[in-house]
């Protein structure tokens, strides 16, 4: 098996995972809402700090699913919560000094609920599940 199509398989088999997906698409609508506002509404400060943390979420939900162990995996999941809530403090921030509209807010805040939401019940079963096999 080439190396590329190792590489090719791996990547498809993240993809499958639901939340990598949730986030890969939603770091998508973060890249484009970076766009919008550097190019179309001229902000260029806090929509680096959301490009930033946008896409970190989901590339923190990748090193988990590499990772060596369940204390590394909940660690790794629990830097993407983190960067979920820095993400929704700047969503709220645009919002309320008029950068993105109502609509727009209501979206994207929705599906960074979603995330955050999905992350922290993953967290919490992790941790669960190690503690059930610790006893």
């Amino acid at each position: 098996m080439s190396k590329d199509l190792t590489y090719t398989q791996e990547y498809r088999e993240m993809e499958d995972n639901p939340v990598f997906s949730k986030a890969l698409v939603f770091s998508v609508r973060i890249v484009n809402l970076y766009k919008c506002l550097r190019d179309e509404r001229c902000e260029t400060v806090m929509s680096k700090q959301i490009l930033r943390s946008g896409t970190s979420i989901g590339a923190n939900i990748s090193e988990a699913l590499a990772s060596e162990s369940t204390d590394d995996f909940v660690h790794k999941l629990s830097i993407s919560l983190k960067e979920g809530n820095e993400t929704k403090y700047w969503i709220l921030l645009l919002h309320r000094t008029g950068f993105i509209n109502d609509e727009e807010n209501n979206s994207i805040l929705s599906d960074c609920q979603e995330l955050r939401k999905l992350i922290g019940a993953i967290i919490r079963t992790a941790k669960r599940n190690k503690d059930a096999h610790q006893s």
